[in-house]
């Protein structure tokens, strides 16, 4: 029996985490309360992780389709395999007929990023399809035209704070942190709240975060940018904005036009709010002592989220909330996480072959890789990398999506688990559970609220048989004669270092990414590597400090905020120029729900997270109810243009009339690779119902949280609910045809 202490890397909170191992066996996961930083966000997707790390269906081998099932294979013949038939496909169609889907399961882990591009730079493809344009995509396109980089992060300052604007977010379930991390956020966010700090909660919901708020607005969905652009207009009208911030803002008369232009009342229409409502947040907003608002998924998740994102940054920096106590900072890290982002996602000049979207962050965005695969023509995608993502399920158009995969030449899935995203695939490559291996998280060492760095140990030894991610990249290259990240000299230096390694018998002197580790944090020059391992509980290495936004976080070159990008002031008045909202009765706007343990599809389809309820339902308003003539447990179905699903229905007025809230991460099977086993669901994949075609115009957001609905009742209650806990997983459940 051993005690390991490492952490969780299922998000970006990154928590401590306390691991009981016997035998190499995971035997119980809770948090490590002498962490002094992380630990008080655990939830069960960490508690529960070692069930998939223990898995009956886990991917213990290399499997190779045989028909209608999979056979275990060598690496040697896995690699072999892949590597002629991609240079068969590179060599006929070019490099961009290979492409890469990239989950977010692979955003933490360091090696598999790191040489996930390290291959694609090698093939010499451009087509990289990321997980990241389902959730943040909005805020690199503002970062980015902003600030000159799309990952520079602006934390919340919030023991400091005294008045918070929280716009389509509920921190109660799912914390503070979106591509940050912001430990034990919600609480302390309620603490500053209990000592007279004013809390506004914006969300169409009810939710459990709503519940606390001092101030809790219903918007409209897709209104938030109306709401965001009303309290600018107010702050200009009244002279509340700060003007040594204002300062440091390029194009700002644009802005204050664009505000005078537009009309309150229409605003307000806009976001479904009165026009006294807005003018009381704003004063609220702009006369507290410190202040901050944020932004997230239930902004971003709309095609109109670019623009909210972009008023949201423009509310805080015209009134001077900015690199200052109680509103938003700029940590400097221990890695130039910008300068290292850069590196692994390339900024690309190039757009989608089919309709001409550009790359965000360096990747494509997930709706379009339908397009790319099934549309002919130069380039198309004929070979695909599943790196640890399932967007068959987490991408909208999940009907269409896997019509697409099973249509590839060659369709390679590495992860853990066989999951939906995977079941037309060619290969599947086994990958270590994140308890199987040590991680340096490198890339969030400016994205934490406070200076601090753990490294995370290996709790356990994986499957012999068992790679990690990155060598079987390496490997893939090193087949193929690609030269990782694209550079001459990199495979020999590899290749040179596993002969000594071997010669010497020391496999530590093999290359592996502990060397890259060590050269980021000595490129660092901030801490030492030493004293990294030698706290075994993290190391809270400084403390907080403020001025370091101009200095060290600005990428512009002219050392100025751009705030009024012209492709934004164009889409904004577009936007207002559009007639009032129509409150069809005959449709609604389907919205999500996030949980702590369900909030993503990773992980929410084991059984240790389904114990309570193995099920989603569709809330809806008793009005909507009642003119629908549905109660509670009866069963509907949803649609809209592109799929439908049936789901039992929820009768609750935390919710927005005219709005049903279905939430997401259900409706996944994971397989059984030998095929002797039935597949394991939960719940329905409610992404079918979102057209791939409806995207934000600047960041190709899907509108996982704006798509146009129907509903109807399929059954009553007493028909309908026998079924619903125990889900018939012999149907695909994206095998409902488009309506």
């Amino acid at each position: 029996m051993k005690t390991v202490y490492t952490n969780c890397r299922i998000c970006t909170a990154n928590c401590g985490t306390k691991v009981t191992v016997d035998d190499n066996r995971v035997i119980n996961i809770e948090p490590d309360k002498e962490n002094a930083y992380s630990w008080r966000d655990f939830c069960r997707k960490g508690q529960t992780a070692h069930e998939s790390l223990q898995h009956p269906y886990r991917l213990t081998s290399p499997m190779r389709r045989d028909g209608d099932k999979y056979v275990e294979a060598t690496w040697e013949e896995a690699i072999t395999d892949i590597a002629r038939r991609m240079l068969t496909i590179r060599e006929q169609y070019g490099p961009d007929a290979i492409a890469m889907y990239v989950g977010n399961p692979a955003y933490y882990a360091s090696a598999n990023a790191f040489f996930a591009t390290a291959l694609l730079d090698g093939i010499g493809t451009h087509n990289r399809f990321g997980a990241t344009s389902l959730d943040t995509n909005n805020w690199h396109r503002v970062n980015q035209e902003l600030y000159g980089s799309p990952i520079l992060g602006l934390l919340p300052d919030v023991d400091e704070c005294k008045c918070f604007l929280l716009i389509g977010m509920n921190p109660a379930a799912s914390g503070l942190g979106w591509g940050w991390t912001v430990p034990n956020g919600w609480r302390r966010v309620l603490a500053a709240q209990a000592n007279g700090a004013d809390l506004i909660i914006v969300d169409p919901q009810r939710t459990a975060s709503a519940e606390k708020a001092t101030t809790h607005l219903a918007v409209r969905p897709r209104g938030d940018w109306a709401l965001l652009l009303g309290l600018l207009k107010v702050v200009f009208e009244n002279g509340w904005e700060d003007q040594q911030a204002c300062a440091l803002l390029k194009d700002l008369d644009v802005i204050r036009k664009l505000a005078a232009d537009a009309d309150l009342e229409d605003l307000a229409i806009h976001c479904g709010l009165e026009s006294d409502v807005i003018k009381d947040v704003a004063r609220r907003f702009a006369l507290a002592e410190t202040a901050y608002c944020e932004t997230h998924t239930g902004v971003s998740q709309h095609p109109t989220g670019t623009i909210g994102e972009w008023f949201q940054h423009l509310l805080n920096l015209v009134t001077g909330r900015i690199d200052k106590p109680g509103g938003k900072r700029f940590e400097r890290g221990y890695v130039d996480a910008v300068a290292l982002w850069e590196r692994l996602s390339p900024a690309q000049e190039i757009v989608t072959r089919v309709r001409g979207l550009p790359a965000t962050a360096g990747y494509f965005p997930a709706a379009e890789l339908i397009n790319e695969i099934v549309v002919p023509g130069d380039g198309q995608v004929r070979a695909l990398i599943m790196n640890a993502g399932n967007p068959v399920v987490s991408a909208p158009g999940g009907n269409q999506l896997d019509a697409a995969l099973e249509s590839l030449d060659l369709l390679v899935a590495v992860d853990i688990l066989q999951r939906e995203s995977h079941r037309h695939a060619h290969w599947l490559i086994p990958d270590t559970h994140f308890l199987e291996r040590e991680d340096l998280f490198t890339l969030i060492s400016q994205f934490q609220d406070m200076p601090f760095v753990q490294y995370a140990r290996q709790a356990v030894e994986p499957n012999p048989n068992v790679r990690e991610a990155w060598r079987f990249f390496t490997d893939l290259a090193l087949a193929m004669k690609a030269p990782l990240f694209g550079k001459r000299g990199f495979n020999t230096v590899v290749k040179a270092s596993r002969v000594v390694a071997k010669l010497l018998g020391r496999p530590l002197l093999e290359f592996n990414p502990r060397w890259l580790f060590r050269a980021l944090v000595v490129s660092g020059r901030r801490i030492k590597w030493k004293a990294i391992l030698s706290h075994e509980h993290g190391w809270m290495y400084g403390q907080k400090e403020y001025g370091h936004f101009v200095s060290k976080g600005l990428k512009t070159p002219d050392g100025l905020v751009h705030a009024a990008p012209s492709v934004f002031v164009a889409e904004a008045r577009r936007l207002l120029a559009l007639p009032p909202v129509d409150d069809a009765t005959d449709t609604f706007i389907l919205i999500g729900l996030r949980h702590s343990h369900t909030m993503n599809t990773w992980l929410s389809d084991l059984p240790g997270i389904r114990r309570k309820k193995k099920y989603n339902d569709a809330e809806i308003h008793p009005a909507d109810a009642e003119r629908l003539g549905v109660d509670t447990g009866d069963l509907v179905r949803v649609a809209s243009r592109v799929g439908s699903i049936e789901l039992a229905a929820s009768v609750t007025d935390r919710v927005r009339q005219g709005t049903v809230v279905i939430e997401q991460g259900w409706g996944s099977r994971v397989f059984d690779p030998k095929g002797t086993s039935e597949a394991v669901s939960f719940g329905v994949n409610r992404n079918v119902l979102v057209d791939a075609a409806d995207l934000d115009p600047l960041s190709q957001m899907p509108a996982l949280n704006s798509q146009k609905v129907t509903i109807e009742r399929v059954e009553s209650a007493s028909v309908s609910s026998g079924d619903r806990a125990t889900p018939d997983v012999t149907q695909h459940p994206n095998s409902i045809p488009a309506s």
